[in-house]
């Protein structure tokens, strides 16, 4: 019998194809289109924005991802012929107010973190704005075109025989027998498994809650614009009062981004828009003569401390998690799909699961009388 995935996100996705690379079989439904959400309106940057503020179980997931990105990369480009362009840029921190504390993290962590005089950051970036006094550079960061990492995947589930896509398929309730989960409830009617993976972002709570369970994980939405330029225009990522901006190779510059308590909205407003083009003239002045080509908005999938679920429910036996990524759920799906596969093979996991596991994490809804 198949392991079933509910959610066809990056984190869905990548799970599904780890599962079918060691011949598994697997069944992914997704409620629209498959990576379409949170994966896709993200940036793509591979390390949290400020890593060093971080619980360590977050920088353990975002490090043994980063090493894996570039062969997930060139894996999947010769299975499909889609590159993810994981682009190697580096990363400029402008004016922080703890460099001293990311100094003594990436110290510990023996990361490249070092401190730049401004001078030499201006020579690197020449379209940096004005004003800025001090500068972290990190020149091992990457980025990935989310959009792209979501079309490989995709595109290799659907060539492997292992693996059935089911989008436009919203699962709507779990199947139990006992207290055992054994299926989901879905359009398509009841489809059974022998595990199922929740790996459906922002709505896994929603699903949870059928069961009498509530998981802290909420809706947090972003938005963020997209700007044309040339090809050599940003060199690197710069990020300064909780903005940022991304090079990607053919010249879009991306800025992102905002945090909003909105609910499942996701319309795009035009005071974000207008907050995001000042922040963008901030960084890089040259943008206030550039056309947006284009303004969006996702949900992120918030969780305290932005540590995911990942690990079975005691709850209820055939039930795994992988969710809550929070803001850093391209950062940390390599890792946290490898070590939910490790664990449902009863294989010696990549990391320590305890920090991820549901238990203790889940709470039971209280019975009302």
């Amino acid at each position: 019998m198949a392991t079933l995935v509910v959610g066809a996100g990056v984190i869905g996705l990548l799970t599904a194809w780890m599962m079918a690379e060691q011949g598994r079989a697997v069944v992914l439904l997704e409620q629209g289109e498959a990576g379409r959400e949170a994966s896709w309106a993200g940036g793509g940057i591979v390390s949290p924005l400020y890593p060093w503020r971080y619980n360590a179980a977050v920088t353990a997931l975002a490090h043994w991802s980063q090493g894996f990105y570039p062969h997930l990369a060139q894996t999947l480009l010769a299975q499909t012929a889609v590159d993810p362009q994981v682009y190697v840029t580096g990363l400029y921190w402008l004016d922080l107010e703890d460099e001293a504390v990311a100094l003594g993290w990436a110290n510990e962590q023996r990361r490249q973190l070092k401190r730049l005089a401004m001078p030499e950051v201006r020579r690197a970036v020449p379209v940096l704005g004005g004003g800025f006094t001090s500068a972290l550079h990190m020149p091992d960061v990457a980025n990935v075109r989310n959009p792209l990492l979501v079309e490989a995947l995709r595109t290799a589930l659907l060539r492997n025989p292992n693996v059935s896509l089911h989008e436009h398929n919203p699962v709507t309730g779990f199947v139990l027998d006992g207290e055992r989960v054994v299926g989901v409830a879905s359009r398509q009617g009841r489809i059974y498994a022998e595990n199922v993976v929740l790996a459906a972002g922002a709505w896994s709570a929603q699903l949870l809650h059928q069961l009498g369970l509530v998981l802290p994980v909420e809706p947090v939405k972003g938005q963020m614009i997209l700007y044309r330029c040339r090809a050599d225009f940003l060199p690197a990522i710069v990020l300064a009062k909780g903005r940022y901006a991304i090079p990607r190779r053919d010249g879009h510059v991306l800025i992102g981004s905002t945090l909003e308590h909105a609910g499942f909205d996701k319309t795009p407003t035009a005071e974000a828009l207008a907050s995001l083009k000042a922040s963008a003239v901030d960084l890089l002045p040259a943008l206030g003569k550039a056309d947006v080509i284009k303004h969006w908005a996702g949900l992120r999938p918030g969780s305290p401390d932005g540590i995911p679920f990942v690990g079975e429910l005691a709850q209820h036996p055939g039930l795994w998690l992988n969710c809550g990524h929070y803001r850093n759920g391209l950062v940390l799906a390599p890792a946290s799909c490898r070590l939910l596969v490790d664990l449902m093979n009863g294989q010696a996991p990549i990391l320590d699961p305890r920090p991820y596991s549901p238990q203790g994490r889940v709470a039971v809804l209280p019975c009302v009388e």
